[in-house]
């Protein structure tokens, strides 16, 4: 069994790199700040919460699994809190999405 999860470890680890890797080309390759922050946070939420997973399937207790839910919601909620934030001064700022509007 220990073999078993140690292979669902390990894909649940590389998926969360694949994921972790989109966001990463979406922050560099799309036009404007609003894509770029939805494409980031997203994946790296996904990319996280499989990590996260990932960690829980290895973990020694259900203590230690429950610590790590935890902080993956409170990454996922500091990540929104950011996210929002980011978005709300670029639009105070006057910066249009993409294609900008006439």
């Amino acid at each position: 069994m220990s073999l078993g999860l140690d292979i669902l470890t390990c894909l649940l680890l590389a998926l969360a790199a694949v994921f972790f890797l989109a966001g990463t080309v979406g922050l560099l390759r799309f036009p404007d700040i609003y894509s770029r922050l939805h494409a980031l946070t997203k994946a790296d939420n996904v990319g996280l919460g499989l990590t996260v997973l990932a960690l829980m399937l290895q973990a020694e207790s259900l203590v230690t699994a429950a610590k790590l839910a935890l902080i993956w919601v409170m990454v996922l909620a500091a990540s929104t809190t950011v996210c929002f934030l980011i978005g709300n001064e670029a639009h105070r700022r006057g910066h249009r999405p993409w294609p900008e509007e006439p």
